[in-house]
């Protein structure tokens, strides 16, 4: 899952963008409005968590923007106006979600996984595929009954290829599900994590690569 986080103090977005990649999210951060309605208009994102008080283009504004813009993309505003009122007006204004400050950490997770099952076609809780079974919501997955250790990063596209159901996945979508902003499209990250996930998964080999096209899940 994809989630830009729009929050202007540093050590509370660093925060909460570490605890959700831990959490195999694909995380970027901004610290003011327009830099958020910036990042939201050239990337997409299943969710925003959408500090209210953001300075220069205010939190209520960019809301509005996101709903008029369209597509899939749900708002969690998270912020210290959490009065009924104050739910009230940012639901209103077209937030999917609202939480106060101080929060619980699991709430929000738990609450960005509901919105983003709500952002793109739903996803069985269990995806299967060559003996593959990856629960996303235990963050477990095993192949032929045996456990599989993985990497945030591993996990995440193992997922993407699982939820392809077979079709060819790019070297290009991989990164923006499970890597940020900040990935280098000319990196060989997906190309390493892919020789470690096909390791772990053994034999016989199940993923398969398509030269200058991407990689597929095999049945």
């Amino acid at each position: 899952m994809r989630v830009l986080v729009a929050e202007d103090e540093p050590v509370l977005a660093g925060y909460i963008a570490e605890g959700l990649r831990l959490q195999a999210m694909s995380v970027d951060v901004a610290y003011d409005g327009g830099t958020a309605l910036e990042k939201a208009t050239t990337e997409t994102y299943d969710v925003v968590v959408l500090d209210r008080d953001l300075p220069g283009v205010h939190g209520d504004e960019v809301c509005r923007r996101l709903l008029q813009q369209g597509g899939h993309t749900r708002v969690l505003m998270l912020t210290a106006l959490a009065e009924v009122g104050d739910r009230v007006t940012g639901l209103r204004l077209g937030a999917d979600d609202y939480l106060g400050k101080p929060f619980d950490f699991d709430e929000l997770v738990a609450r960005l996984e509901a919105l983003g099952r709500r952002a793109r076609p739903a996803l069985p809780p269990v995806l299967q595929r060559a003996g593959i079974e990856l629960d996303t919501a235990h963050r477990r997955a095993t192949r032929h009954g045996r456990l599989l250790v993985l990497s945030n990063k591993e996990f995440g596209v193992l997922a993407a290829l699982l939820a392809a159901e077979g079709a060819v996945v790019s070297a290009e979508e991989l990164l923006r599900q499970a890597w940020d902003e900040n990935a280098d499209p000319f990196t060989n990250a997906v190309r390493v994590t892919m020789s470690r996930l096909r390791a772990k998964l053994g034999e016989p080999a199940v993923i398969e690569t398509l030269p200058g096209v991407g990689y597929r899940l095999g049945c």
